[in-house]
């Protein structure tokens, strides 16, 4: 009763704020749009395997499992889900799958049409999503629901006392493949032992990204010689860091990628440096060997720029919430992230082993890139190390894959 409450209430702060806030409105009208969706592609004699994912990362977690069904299973049709736009505007045209279109929100009647026109054999739901009356309703239905990549804490709902009722959700997931053993035992609390400890499928994601990088002649032309900090999913406050530094090192250079790419934005970026730079968009062969910072003012370039880097910057650790990790590691690349980073294994992972460092504020990143830039043996070490975690870390998707019956 409380969850159907407090639902409908979101849905309805949803739609009042959507004219005023593009992504309410981009997720109300998308949402308005999946039933016509699916009626048109979903084909009554076909199989559909469902993936449901929030957002663009938990769709980079669920993605080698979607690619590797699509080798393996033909037979099968997916039908990809989102819930938040960051991801569905991203991946609406994600060739990997036969449909894709907005999860609606979690009412019974949303539900009940959903399932009707979708007629899933079975899903896959990633990290995060225990949407209550579409497990319930897979579970009446008896379809399939495995968690994939899912991590669990002890100060989530499920393990509060005020969230009993809604941990009964956890009993319709036919089988959870989670990260880590502390998830693990927190299930077994709550008398749920059909687990296993898989990892993160992330960690293959990156991997299969690295070995596919794409090859960036202007990245390489602006690289030359020097020793490069590429900075992803940059925020404000990672680069009031960043750029006061870079501005009086010019033994480096600088890529920054910002998370936000605005014209307002790169702006202000342009406005804080010192050193010659130039735009990703406007560069050619003589301006990117002429610049000593690098914007990148687009998506879906960052993960083969950080090939480039000596070491690198996830931005985020100063809000949000720090970015994708492994994504930079991957390269054996010593990687830098700010304070807010306790939620993320990965990151925990690379402080304690040493492929990750932590920076606080101005004075600890200034210490620390002085190190990388003068101390070869140890940029290479922490590099080797960040390296060898993600490989070591690899095969959660081989797993989960032969452990289902398609």
């Amino acid at each position: 009763m409380i969850y159907s409450i407090a639902l409908y209430l979101y849905a309805l702060a949803v739609v009042l704020v959507s004219p005023f806030r593009k992504k309410a409105w981009l997720m109300v009208k998308g949402q308005w749009n999946t039933f016509r969706i699916l009626r048109k592609n979903i084909r009554r004699e076909e199989m559909y395997v469902w993936f449901h994912a929030a957002s663009l990362g938990e769709f980079e977690q669920g993605r080698p499992l979607m690619e590797r069904l699509r080798r393996e299973h033909p037979e099968y049709k997916i039908l990809l889900t989102f819930f938040s736009p960051s991801g569905y505007e991203v991946r609406k045209d994600y060739e990997g799958a036969d449909v894709v279109c907005y999860l609606p929100f979690d009412t019974p009647g949303n539900v009940r049409s959903f399932l009707r026109l979708a007629r899933p054999r079975m899903a896959f739901f990633i990290k995060y999503e225990f949407w209550n009356n579409y497990l319930h309703a897979c579970r009446r239905r008896h379809i399939p629901v495995y968690s994939v990549s899912s991590i669990f804490r002890e100060n989530q709902v499920f393990f509060r006392w005020y969230g009993r009722s809604y941990s009964d959700v956890l009993r319709c997931v036919t089988h959870f493949f989670v990260q880590n053993e502390t998830s693990c035992e927190l299930l077994a609390r709550k008398g749920i032992t059909n687990v296993t400890v898989a990892g993160d499928t992330r960690f293959d994601r990156v991997l299969d990204i690295c070995r596919q990088a794409k090859d960036l002649p202007l990245v390489k032309a602006f690289k030359q010689d020097a020793k490069v900090l590429v900075a992803g999913s940059s925020w404000a406050p990672d680069e009031d860091l960043i750029i006061p530094y870079f501005n009086a090192h010019p033994e480096m250079k600088l890529v920054l990628a910002p998370h936000v790419v605005s014209e307002d934005h790169l702006k202000e970026i342009e406005g804080k440096l010192r050193r010659p730079f130039v735009r990703y968009s406007r560069v050619t062969e003589e301006s990117a060997a002429r610049a000593d910072c690098l914007i990148i003012d687009g998506y879906g370039l960052l993960s083969s720029i950080y090939r480039y880097g000596e070491m690198a910057y996830v931005g985020g650790g100063f809000g949000v919430g720090i970015h994708n990790v492994p994504e930079a590691a991957v390269y054996g690349v010593p990687v830098l992230i700010g304070p807010n980073n306790r939620k993320f294994r990965e990151a925990q992972d690379l402080l304690r082993e040493g492929g990750c460092m932590e920076v606080t504020d101005a004075d600890t990143f200034g210490r620390t890139m002085d190190r990388l830039l003068s101390d070869g043996k140890f940029l290479a070490e922490r590099g080797r190390i960040a390296g060898q975690y993600i490989e070591r870390n690899a095969g959660a998707s081989d797993l989960i894959f032969d452990s289902v019956k398609f």
